[in-house]
């Protein structure tokens, strides 16, 4: 039973190559934490590896598609043999398309942002399902976006399928809280990681300014990480302070 703190716990965290899945990890590391990094760019996971052992931390890396049942479920069994155990999920998986109105959004598109932010959220939901029912205890972590629950110009694919991961937490939560297994969403608002690269029109150094931080967002993913595990998150928005 996890009765607060990071120190010595066990945590994946998924899409951890960039963003806010990077400095999660990090942060999650600088706190203790013994971490297992998954994403598909293994060199940008390995570098990460070696930045956290550097500082004394210990993270091991897993490559692979998070829509990838095979390879999410590889990351999960290195956790349980090397660490004996997983105590936390962090995903961070998300993209979004340049072509994201519904004027110019291609069916492909749509599926891509489906299958990478959506799918991706359920076949990590369903790969760490039985080692959190086997040790009555475990927490989820799904990063959505504050287009789900704000509409904004990041597109109706981005918000349908955001929307559909912050659904996916609850309902995993209503059917696991009895064995033991809490599901927490967090929606940020508009941060300044690689993603923005994407936009139509790219942000304004003044809109650049004004953004959130990958850091932020790490700092919330810590702070629900280190409740004990009789206290449950169902939501967290995180917005710009500034307009």
């Amino acid at each position: 039973m996890n009765d607060g703190g990071l120190f010595g716990r066990r945590v994946l965290v998924a899409g951890a190559s960039s963003g806010m899945g990077r400095a999660t990890a990090l942060a999650a590391a600088g706190a203790g934490a013994r971490l297992v990094l998954f994403a598909r760019r293994a060199d940008a996971l390995t570098k990460l590896a070696e930045e956290i052992g550097a500082a004394g931390g210990q993270a091991l890396v897993v490559a692979g598609d998070a829509t990838d049942a095979d390879a999410v479920g590889r990351a999960v069994d290195v956790a349980v043999r090397e660490y004996g155990g997983l105590d936390a999920l962090v995903n961070s998986v998300g993209t979004n398309v340049r072509e994201r109105s519904l004027t110019d959004l291609s069916p492909a598109g749509w599926r891509e942002l489906l299958s990478t932010n959506l799918d991706a959220a359920y076949v990590l939901t369903q790969a760490v399902l039985p080692t959190f029912r086997a040790q009555g205890d475990g927490l989820l972590v799904h990063i959505s976006s504050s287009a789900a629950k704000r509409p904004d110009a990041s597109g109706v694919g981005y918000q349908a399928s955001k929307a559909g991961v912050a659904a996916l937490a609850h309902a995993t939560m209503e059917e696991e809280r009895a064995n033991g297994i809490r599901v927490s969403v967090l929606f940020p608002g508009f941060t300044d990681t690689p993603l923005v690269e994407r936009r139509p029109v790219a942000p304004t150094p003044e809109q650049l300014a004004a953004a959130l931080r990958p850091d932020d967002v790490a700092r919330m993913c810590l702070a629900v990480m280190a409740l004990p595990s009789r206290a449950y998150v169902p939501e967290l928005l995180l917005y710009p302070s500034q307009p």
